[in-house]
């Protein structure tokens, strides 16, 4: 008689499951294995239930604030209005400082011309301290017609844009703006000097 002789398979390969989980990769495919739905409604879950201490409940505050506060800074790099502070949230205000940001403002000159007409009047020279208080005169002058000129460029901007909307605090927002050294500013400029603006902002 024949002898039947048996061989050990391979196993199959395991089948997906169906319930809609994701699969887990192998950790050290991708550096760290892909959380599964289960996992990521647990950890979700976890957050939301009350804090056992005092303690426990402070670090979750901290916690927050700080991922809020990231995506604050965050926002104010990019731009994204999303999460941008209510100051300068909405369109109307991202109209303004485009507006601002796209052209070269006298304002910004007013900080380093007065330390130097400051330094020249203290220099102990009379012709030195003339001089620096006719740079400063000169600078206020400047800077005068220069927030003159962007009051009424950017009112008639947001006029025509959003005509519902109000022109309220709009005026200082763009002169306090204007004064900053364009890299310092805060939200970043989103636009170059000469830049068009778009023709939305909705």
């Amino acid at each position: 008689m024949f002898r039947r002789t048996t061989s050990k398979t391979a196993p199959e390969a395991a089948a997906p499951t169906t319930t809609g989980e994701e699969v887990v990769p192998r950790a050290g495919a991708k550096g760290r294995p892909t959380p599964t739905r289960k996992e990521a409604e647990a950890a979700a879950r976890a957050r939301a239930k009350p804090a056992r201490t005092r303690k426990e409940q402070t670090a979750r505050e901290r916690a927050d604030r700080f991922a809020k506060q990231q995506k604050v800074r965050e926002a104010m790099k990019t731009g994204d209005d999303t999460f941008m502070p209510v100051r300068d949230k909405g369109p109307v205000r991202r109209l303004v400082r485009d507006l601002v940001d796209s052209r070269f403002s006298f304002t910004e000159l007013i900080l380093p011309l007065m330390v130097i007409s400051l330094v020249m009047q203290y220099s102990g020279s009379a012709d030195l301290a003339n001089t620096g208080s006719l740079i400063l005169m000169m600078t206020l002058l400047l800077v005068l017609l220069d927030m003159t000129f962007l009051r009424f460029k950017m009112r008639r901007e947001v006029r025509r844009r959003f005509p519902d909307d109000s022109l309220k605090g709009l005026t200082f927002y763009a002169v306090t703006r204007s004064m900053q050294i364009k890299p310092m500013r805060l939200p970043k400029p989103q636009v170059k000097i000469g830049a068009r603006l778009p023709e939305t902002y909705r």
